[in-house]
């Protein structure tokens, strides 16, 4: 069946997330038309916690922005989204949500892919950052194109600081107890203020000793993440045994903040996935963020990288590249990243089967 219309653009970029958006806007500063395919919309996105450097939309714009468009520091994902999302669209990137990729490919001249609807996109270039179930990858690195399961995950909950009896320390705290390890953090309103009882409070909690339910309920099939434990997944009976070992391993005023999270049900467990490229890039695609490359969020540093993924492709991805030699520049691109996200991410791994072979000595 031919493909219902198709759309043409400079630079075409599969997948709408964090790294995609940052991409699009590091892309788009040399003036590049930038059309950004995401699967999913605003109503399901979800995320953890990240650190935001100083200045990061101006690195990847060359322009000024706004301080409250994206606040430094410790932040919700939802709002270094939102800050995302505001600086793209008034870059003139073309967001189109609800655009699900199932084929990728290239052709003499572009790189082209076909969306569950049947719409055709093509692009000078394509981006993978879709994510480390990512179609392009497969593309790219047929030989090897899945991220698979560290063996654990992390229960994530948020709490309002409002809510509880007990004062947070302003900064991140990262803590041991038996066979686990928990990151604490507050997070600043969405103002970005940081004054007590207006904050939020996050915490992840890894956990390698609960990697059964993950697939009795699908979340994981033999080396693969098929997707998060969802509070609905999860029988009262874990709730109750999660409510246990915190009392146990967890001490105020974290322990408070995981109880309240559990009482409302509002835990989220995320299977620790990992990936080690061995390519970024093959004719008129390469990759970004974590259909590139994925780490242990124990490392804290796979937002950053990211960034500097965005921010490395467009040196070698201008419009002279763009009109002379696309694929040399991509080649330019890899070389100069793939060394050290490859470290960053054996060193991940090594993290990783730290934790795992310690969790079960425990």
């Amino acid at each position: 069946m031919a493909p219902a219309q198709t759309d043409t653009s400079d630079i075409l970029i599969v997948g709408g997330s964090l790294a995609g958006l940052m991409t699009g806007l590091a892309l788009s500063r040399h003036g590049l038309s930038v059309t950004l395919l995401e699967r999913s919309n605003d109503t399901d996105r979800t995320g953890a916690a990240l650190q935001v450097g100083h200045g990061l939309l101006e690195q990847l714009t060359g322009r000024h922005h706004a301080p409250a468009t994206l606040a430094t520091g410790i932040q919700a994902w939802q709002s270094v989204y939102r800050g995302l999302r505001i600086a793209a669209e008034e870059a003139g990137i073309q967001i189109l949500q609800n655009a699900r990729v199932e084929l990728v490919g290239e052709d003499e001249g572009h790189a082209w892919a076909m969306t569950s609807d049947n719409r055709r996109f093509e692009g000078s270039v394509m981006v993978g950052a879709d994510g480390y179930q990512s179609v392009v990858r497969r593309q790219i690195c047929p030989e090897r194109p899945d991220a698979i399961f560290a063996n654990y995950l992390a229960w994530v909950g948020f709490a309002e600081e409002s809510a509880l009896s007990v004062r947070f320390p302003p900064h991140l705290e990262f803590l041991e107890a038996g066979p686990f390890l928990l990151l604490g953090f507050p997070l600043t309103a969405a103002d970005g203020g940081v004054e007590r009882g207006r904050r939020r409070v996050g915490w992840g909690w890894y956990d390698a000793g609960h990697n059964d339910i993950l697939r009795e309920t699908g979340a994981v099939e033999g080396t693969l993440v098929r997707h998060s434990l969802r509070p609905a997944d999860m029988p009262d009976a874990l709730f109750e045994e999660l409510e246990t070992l915190a009392r146990r391993h967890w001490p105020s005023p974290w322990r408070e903040a995981i109880l309240e999270c559990i009482a409302r049900k509002a835990v989220l467990g995320t299977p620790v996935v990992e990936y080690v490229p061995d390519h970024l890039a093959s004719g008129r695609m390469c990759l970004v963020g974590d259909a590139a490359h994925v780490c242990t969020p124990m490392t804290g540093n796979g937002f950053a990288t990211a960034a500097e993924d965005a921010m490395a492709l467009a040196r070698f991805l201008d419009g002279a590249a763009l009109r002379t030699d696309p694929v040399a520049a991509l080649r330019s691109y890899e070389a100069s990243r793939l060394p050290e996200v490859r470290r960053l991410g054996l060193s991940g791994q090594r993290i990783s089967q730290d934790f795992v072979r310690a969790a079960r000595r425990s």
